[in-house]
């Protein structure tokens, strides 16, 4: 069979807008607020962490890649704290500075969710499977230049801007394969329900909500016995 019978039905950019779609719904939720990102995408040489705060995943399997994104300090702070709120944390208890533990453990456990979040619609719409490593947040003064650890015949990298319900920017890059996925075969993708998905993501962020508060009421007592 001639390959150009068979449509192309995902490429590159698309998985890159699938990805920028999880960010969008994620942090919609988590934070109660309106983000969006720019309907022009950037084609770059090379991926970087840079300052003020960075995250990167890589990914194996059906596909192999890396994936950035770096907020600027205004940036992280504005979701961190629209978060944390939207938990019912007080103000006065949260972080003040995008260098605190905090702030990073919380912005991973975002990033995580939002991963988790693309790589169920990939085993879904694309059927097949791809794993991760976990996300950590990284505080940063300087540019990190990153390389993909896997074999990339033809890297594809792109850069996203996003913008934050404040107008504070942040910046999403993405280096895998030049990939297109064929469809061979009619299937229908598993439904979802997006009700149980927000539930999901809600309950998760009650749980680093408690932990971020049990962490701070044990600081506050030790404190309080002079140590």
């Amino acid at each position: 069979m001639i390959e150009k019978d068979y449509p192309v039905v995902f490429g590159t950019e698309d998985l890159l807008r699938s990805l920028c779609d999880s960010v969008i719904k994620v942090l919609n939720v988590a934070t109660a607020s309106r983000l969006s990102y720019s309907g022009m995408i950037q084609r770059i040489t090379r991926t970087c962490l840079k300052p003020d705060i960075g995250c990167f995943v890589l990914f194996d399997g059906g596909f192999s890649g890396l994936v950035v994104i770096n907020f600027s300090a205004a940036a992280a702070m504005e979701l961190y704290e629209r978060y944390m709120l939207n938990m019912g944390m007080k103000k006065k208890e949260l972080a003040t500075n995008f260098t605190s533990d905090d702030v990073g453990n919380v912005m991973g456990e975002l990033m995580n969710q939002i991963v988790g979040d693309f790589t169920r619609k990939v085993s879904q719409e694309l059927q097949t499977h791809i794993t991760q490593n976990q996300p950590k947040m990284l505080a940063l003064t300087k540019q990190v230049i990153l390389s993909v650890d896997t074999h990339l015949d033809q890297p594809q990298v792109r850069r996203v801007t996003f913008q934050t319900e404040r107008g504070n920017i942040f910046y999403l890059e993405m280096a895998i394969d030049r990939t297109e996925f064929i469809k061979l075969n009619e299937f229908e993708a598993e439904e979802v329900d997006p009700d149980a998905l927000l539930e999901k993501i809600r309950n998760s962020a009650k749980k680093d909500a408690v932990a971020v508060a049990t962490v701070t009421e044990q600081e506050e007592l030790l404190k309080s016995l002079g140590m």
